[in-house]
């Protein structure tokens, strides 16, 4: 079993809490740099591996300037995400726009910095070349249906909004090259949150397989394959983290087998992981405010699900500990709740925690990704700050917290007081 453990201990928290208040987010920046070398480690034998940080995660430049630094792209699904890359100097082959149901305005910007177009569906292709034009590489989403199971997060592909079918790849591929694209990729994204690394070695075999066959059929070259991301992390501290020499040696493994002996490298492979790259390095930092006793024990944050949604929306585990408690028996059952006003707004649910009192702080784990991604401003909750501790020790802010002027800001007061009900 996993220990789970914040990098700063309690009097180190209390003494931040005096400038920041909590709740915030705090990320590791060590630990993150960190995973992020032994992925591309594990990737090595690869000359051209690219890890495009899934933006979405965790949507802060400061972050995605880190990952830069280590040599990662972004993986982006909207405007917003393409500026913040845009922001920290990417362009180029360094950004993969991966969206569905776009707009014309949203693939015009992704063209206009270089990005790499990843289609969801058949009929963007002309979408695509209406409203933009066709850029000089153009990559596909593939949704093997059947053909693949998903996991329990992402569900069964069949079922899924995003790709394209089997049929409608070779089409696509075929439409593509008749109006003269000559630069392809090919990706698909099956799993989210998967601890098995014989899943992500299965997903490669898959692509690998349709590579050998689009080119013999089509007389296509294609330059990369995304297996996408979705390498989960242990929340339960029972749980093992992926192996990713595990995952990197039996694609290579297959890379000989099925592109090298086939003729058909040099083939880059990519990923697009963002949870498994800063979530278990991100910790949501509370107070408790309430208790509360009447038919089972609460304990009240002052943090809630705006905060951290993803407890109260899937009933996820987040680990949590109390700093300063760490060896104190957890013989104390509670739920540890928020102020919104959802009785789902619960971070747990019957967990055992040591003895707690008003005022002590607790840290909430793993909420490197989807975290503050993920905020929102029912009740009128503000989202908080991020905070980034350096390697040096230092810790800087990275994202201020949220006024009620910032909620109010797009409200028009002067307007109000001229409207007649």
């Amino acid at each position: 079993m996993s220990e789970k453990k914040c990098p700063l201990n309690r009097e180190q928290l209390e003494a931040l809490t005096k400038e920041f208040p909590t709740p915030f987010h705090l990320y590791d920046e060590a630990a993150i740099r960190a995973n992020a070398r032994a992925l591309k480690a594990a990737f090595a034998w690869n000359p051209g591996f690219k890890e495009y940080f899934a933006v979405k995660a965790t949507p802060n430049p400061y972050l995605m300037k880190v990952l830069k630094a280590e040599g990662f792209g972004a993986d982006c699904s909207s405007v917003a995400e393409l500026l913040l890359s845009e922001s920290i100097g990417l362009s180029g082959d360094e950004i993969i726009f991966t969206s569905n149901d776009t707009p014309a305005t949203e693939y015009q910007k992704a063209v206009d910095l270089g990005a790499i177009i990843n289609l969801d569906d058949i009929s963007h292709i002309a979408y695509l070349e209406e409203h933009v034009g066709l850029p000089e590489l153009v990559c596909c989403r593939y949704n093997p249906g059947a053909l693949k199971g998903g996991n329990a997060i992402i569900g069964h592909p069949e079922e899924a909004k995003y790709g394209f079918t089997r049929e409608q790849l070779f089409e696509g591929y075929r439409i593509l090259r008749d109006k003269g694209i000559k630069r392809f990729g090919l990706h698909t994204m099956v799993a989210s949150n998967e601890l098995e690394a014989s899943y992500f070695v299965e997903t490669a075999h898959l692509l690998f397989d349709l590579v050998a066959e689009l080119s013999a059929e089509l007389g296509i070259q294609f330059e990369f394959v995304n297996i996408g991301g979705g390498i989960g992390i242990p929340y339960k501290p029972e749980q093992k983290p992926v192996d990713l020499t595990v995952v990197g040696e039996g694609i290579r493994k297959l890379y000989e087998e099925k592109i090298e002996k086939a003729g058909l490298g040099p083939l880059d492979v990519r990923l697009e992981c963002g949870r498994m790259i800063t979530g278990p390095f991100g910790y949501l930092v509370s107070r408790v405010l309430h208790k509360k006793n009447t038919y089972k024990q609460y304990v009240g944050l002052d943090a809630c699900m705006t905060n951290l949604m993803r407890p109260g929306m899937y009933g996820a585990y987040h680990h949590i500990t109390v700093p300063g408690k760490e060896n104190l028996p957890c013989d104390f059952v509670c739920d540890v709740t928020g102020s919104l006003c959802e009785n789902n707004d619960k971070f747990a649910i019957d967990r055992a925690l040591p003895p707690i009192e008003i005022g002590d702080l607790v840290v909430i784990h793993d909420a490197g990704a989807h975290g503050h991604a993920m905020g929102f401003n029912y009740n009128g909750k503000l989202r908080s700050a991020e905070l980034l501790l350096r390697e040096g020790g230092e810790v800087v802010q990275i994202r201020r917290a949220e006024t009620v002027e910032d909620y109010f800001a797009t409200l028009d007061f002067v307007g109000l007081n001229k409207f007649q009900a």
